[in-house]
C-alpha cells in the first residue's frame, strides 16, 4: 500500500509538471507572435502609384507636382491637374483666344514611335546614325525621357495654326497663356533663353503643370524648372 502510495504522488506529481510546462510553451508562443506582428506592423509597405500599382512612387519625391524628368532621370507618375487645366482652356477661350491640346499624356510605344519618326526623317536627310538620334534628342524626347508620359504636361497651339513652331508663340493663345498660364499651375516648360539648362530647344507651345505655387514662383523670377528646384534644395 506503501508503494502504492508513492506511485501515485509521483503520477500526480508528474502531471502537474506536464500541464505547467505546456502551459509555459503557449505563452511563450503567444508573446512570440505578438512580437513578430508588431514588427511586421511598423514596416509600412512602399507607396505605389495609383494608375501603376506595380511601379513604387520614388521615395525621395517630396511633391508630385515637381517630379523631374529629363533624359538622366527617366521616371513617371500620375497626373491629378485635370481641375486646373480645364479652367486654364475655359478661362483661354473666354478671353477670345482658340486654344487646342494636341498632345497630352503618351505611352512608352507613343513616345518610342515619334522618337522613331524624328530619326528617320534626319537619316533621310543624310545624318549618321549616331548624329540623327543626337538631333532627335533635342527636339523629341528619348522615350522614357518625356515629360508627356508624366501625364503633367500639354501641348497647346491656337486652333488657327496648328503647327510646332517657334511661330506659335505670336497667336493670340500663346500670348494670353504666356502671360497667364502661371494662375493655374502651369509654367512654359522650355523657355527661349534657358535651352542651355534644359536641353531642349525652345517650344512655346510646351506647358508643365508644377502647382499654383511654384508656378508663380518660377514665372516671378523668370526661370525655368531646374533652376527652380536647384533653388529650393
Amino acid at each position: 500500500m506503501s508503494v502504492s502510495k508513492i506511485s501515485g504522488s509521483y503520477r500526480l506529481r508528474w502531471s502537474a509538471i506536464a500541464v505547467t510546462a505546456l502551459l509555459t510553451a503557449a505563452f511563450l508562443c503567444f508573446l512570440l507572435a505578438g512580437f513578430i506582428w508588431l514588427t511586421s506592423s511598423s514596416s509600412p509597405a512602399a507607396p505605389q502609384t495609383p494608375d501603376s500599382p506595380s511601379n513604387p512612387a520614388p521615395t525621395d519625391t517630396l511633391d508630385w507636382r515637381l517630379t523631374f524628368v529629363n533624359p538622366t532621370t527617366p521616371m513617371a507618375v500620375d497626373s491629378r491637374c485635370y481641375a486646373d487645366l480645364q479652367q486654364m482652356m475655359d478661362d483661354c477661350r473666354a478671353a477670345g483666344c482658340e486654344p487646342l491640346i494636341c498632345s497630352s499624356y503618351r505611352t512608352q510605344e507613343k513616345q518610342e514611335s515619334l522618337f522613331e519618326q524624328k530619326v528617320d526623317s534626319l537619316l533621310a536627310e543624310g545624318y549618321s546614325q549616331t548624329q540623327a538620334e543626337e538631333i532627335a534628342g533635342e527636339n523629341v524626347a528619348v522615350p522614357g525621357t518625356s515629360e508627356h508620359q508624366l501625364g503633367l504636361a500639354v501641348d497647346i497651339v491656337d486652333v488657327n495654326q496648328q503647327v510646332l513652331e517657334e511661330e506659335q508663340e505670336d497667336t493670340p493663345t500663346q500670348q494670353w497663356l504666356l502671360a497667364n498660364s502661371w494662375k493655374y499651375g502651369f509654367i512654359l516648360r522650355y523657355p527661349e533663353n534657358k535651352s542651355s539648362i534644359t536641353g531642349i530647344t525652345y517650344e512655346p507651345w510646351h506647358y508643365r503643370y508644377v502647382g499654383r505655387q511654384a508656378a508663380q514662383e518660377i514665372y516671378s523670377q523668370g526661370i525655368c524648372l531646374e533652376e527652380y528646384l536647384e533653388s529650393i534644395k
